[in-house]
């Protein structure tokens, strides 16, 4: 039966070698920083909570771990740079799946330029895998704080679908576009970037349009107004779970962006060269709180986001 070092050189032998001054197989990485300030971000995705082995590939779990702190990176206009990866495995895991959650997770590294440089194994009950990212900042980072009365609120992609898979999922349907949000999300790293010449506040959806914008207005100290009309939707989403099921799904990883409105339209036509599709969806004002209106002006009470312990 395979050891730990075992898995070692095989998980990491997905990985080009980190031009690092230190990488992985010594106790700590040595880092270089080139450009400002690093941003730092960790998450994990445990088995039973963010996916389960029945429903997603390894190549979806490990394209999905990374993922979730690109985005993460992305909300802050953070160019990534470094990780490092920490996985718990089951005593059975067959190393045919550990290859291929590398694999996923290596894709996705590829195609942001972002380095392995160290980890950890270890044997649990269930798979977890916890990343720690690390970006470089050209910019002040934007944050959850900066927003401003007057400011105009956007937001980027399309809301709900990664809820509408999970339900997919649940019912027995392995395929889909909304399947596919749900087991590979797509981390907007070009738009953060791009976001931080323009926006005065920004963070990602992971836990639901609902709660992430009741953090920025705390954050910030804002009163927002939300338009239900404006909130892009694919046809299917609207239809079957229709724009309060979208505001309360977690995990659809766009970017919630406030933006000053004399930047506005430059900031759009921005976006519009780059192939950013964003959404102008409401307005901050003075207060705290916020509020959704329908198509009519009627104000409806905002529905919950998602909750790790609710």
């Amino acid at each position: 039966m395979p050891g730990e070092f075992d898995f070692i050189r095989r998980f990491l032998s997905h990985f080009p070698r980190a031009r690092v001054p230190v990488g992985p197989g010594d106790d700590c990485a040595v880092l270089a920083p080139q450009r400002g300030a690093l941003c730092v971000t960790t998450d994990a995705v445990v088995e039973d909570v963010h996916f389960t082995r029945a429903a997603f590939s390894p190549e979806d779990i490990g394209h999905k771990a990374l993922a979730v702190n690109l985005s993460d990176l992305a909300s802050m206009g953070a160019t990534p740079r470094w990780f490092v990866c920490a996985l718990a495995l089951p005593k059975d895991f067959p190393p045919r799946e550990l290859s291929g959650l590398a694999r996923g997770m290596a894709a996705l590294a590829r195609e942001h330029r972002i380095a392995l440089v160290g980890g950890n194994f270890t044997s649990a009950r269930e798979l977890s895998v916890t990343i720690t990212a690390t970006g470089e900042l050209s910019r002040p980072p934007l944050t959850r704080a900066g927003a401003r009365p007057g400011d105009l609120l956007y937001v980027s992609g399309t809301l709900g679908d990664a809820r509408l898979g999970l339900a997919h999922l649940r019912s027995g349907l392995k395929r889909g576009p909304s399947v596919r949000r749900q087991r590979r999300p797509e981390p907007r790293v070009a738009l953060g970037r791009l976001a931080s010449r323009f926006a005065s506040a920004a963070m990602d959806v992971s836990d639901g349009l609902a709660q992430d914008l009741g953090h920025l207005c705390a954050a910030s100290r804002v009163r927002a107004t939300l338009e239900l009309a404006s909130l892009p939707m694919t046809s299917t989403v609207r239809r079957l779970i229709g724009p309060e099921g979208a505001l309360a799904g977690g995990e659809d990883y766009e970017l919630l962006l406030a933006v000053p409105p004399g930047r506005s339209r430059a900031f759009e036509r921005a976006c519009a060269r780059a192939q950013h599709v964003v959404t102008r969806i409401g307005a901050l004002s003075e207060g705290k709180g916020w509020v959704a209106r329908d198509m009519t002006g009627r104000v409806l009470p905002p529905p919950a986001g998602f909750d790790h312990f609710g």
